[in-house]
């Protein structure tokens, strides 16, 4: 890791870590401190991400994050990608608990920016279209463009 640049740090985390599973790179590439900015204050990160992970993967066997763009800035790393799957398993990931298998494809665009010391995540930025989770899952009707 010492010779990556930390948008090659970055991607090695998302390749490594959402789409294969494997966990160990969470306490490899993050601080124990690191800090989640959209979960409540106090979170332990690395536990919440290990779970975050696990959830996803189960709920999307086949889950894919497909980087768009990376850019690094100093200390900030800036991700745009799209995440892809099947809904074979059981959704648990924050207000969505309990969705049970819908069968249905997801494609749906996430923005990460992470600031590094050290060579390891500290913060973590993160938004992702969760009205398109929805409705591509059934759960929220798509909305139409009104004709002018």
């Amino acid at each position: 890791m010492a010779n990556l640049t930390l948008a090659a740090t970055v991607t090695e985390f998302i390749e490594r870590g959402f789409n294969h599973g494997d966990l160990s790179v969470i306490e490899q590439f993050n601080d124990h401190q690191t800090v989640d900015h959209q979960e409540p204050p106090g979170t332990d990160f690395v536990p919440h991400l290990k779970a975050v992970i696990t959830s996803m993967r189960t709920a999307f066997p086949d889950l894919h994050f497909e980087i768009q763009h990376v850019l690094e800035d100093g200390p900030i790393v800036a991700l745009h990608s799209t995440m892809t799957g099947t809904h074979l398993g059981v959704l648990n990931l924050g207000q969505l608990s309990d969705v049970p298998p819908t069968g249905r494809s997801v494609n749906v665009r996430h923005m990460h920016f992470l600031r590094f010391v050290d060579g390891k995540a500290t913060d973590l930025w993160h938004v992702w279209e969760t009205p398109k989770l929805l409705q591509q899952l059934g759960l929220m009707p798509e909305r139409r463009a009104v004709p002018q």
